[in-house]
């Protein structure tokens, strides 16, 4: 497997990106671009730790169903389920059924509630920097991703490691690891 891959529509993606036709136009439309609103990122923050341990090709088919599982990610509303809404997420085959992550994503939206989440997760936004020339070059876990994990944990997020918020940072836009060679326009 190379690093890049020429997509069917002549486009150079980095390797994971034309790896599967699902994977494309997230590649190339959200992977990487700036997300902001507490909403959003919580969904985000919710989607990785739900795909710790699974492929993120997963998480990614079974988004509409987590989106209506979760009421959009509305932290106020997913903070208000109950054990009754912990039982029926259980039951709901279009999500990732595993009750340690379902109980982790309705205690992090009580958690959530309280706190500006866009300003604590981009406080941890490394500096820009280039874009990596290889998937080598590609870290799993950053100084940084570790100090949001600590902080989030600090706060009381649950299922929030290192690696979870690194991919957290790439998935967001806070750094950008689309490759060099990679046609997806440099944002942030």
């Amino acid at each position: 497997m190379t690093d890049i891959v020429i997509g069917a529509d002549g486009r150079a993606r980095c390797f994971w990106g034309g790896s599967t036709p699902d994977y494309a136009p997230y590649h190339d439309e959200e992977w990487g671009r700036p997300v902001r609103g507490d909403d959003a990122l919580f969904e985000r923050l919710t989607l990785e730790a739900f795909q710790s341990g699974l492929s993120w090709i997963t998480i990614l088919r079974k988004r509409p169903a987590f989106r209506a599982a979760f009421a959009g990610f509305s932290i106020e509303r997913v903070a208000e389920f109950t054990e009754a809404d912990a039982v029926r997420l259980m039951a709901d085959p279009g999500i990732v059924r595993n009750r340690m992550k379902v109980d982790a994503a309705l205690h992090n939206a009580r958690v959530a509630a309280g706190l500006d989440l866009t300003g604590l997760l981009w406080s941890f936004a490394p500096a820009r920097r280039d874009r990596p020339k290889t998937r080598a070059d590609v870290p799993a876990v950053t100084p940084e991703s570790t100090a949001m994990a600590k902080a989030l944990k600090k706060q009381g997020f649950k299922f929030v490691g290192p690696t979870t918020a690194y991919a957290l940072m790439q998935a967001t836009g806070m750094v950008d690891d689309h490759l060099t060679d990679c046609w997806v326009p440099v944002m942030r």
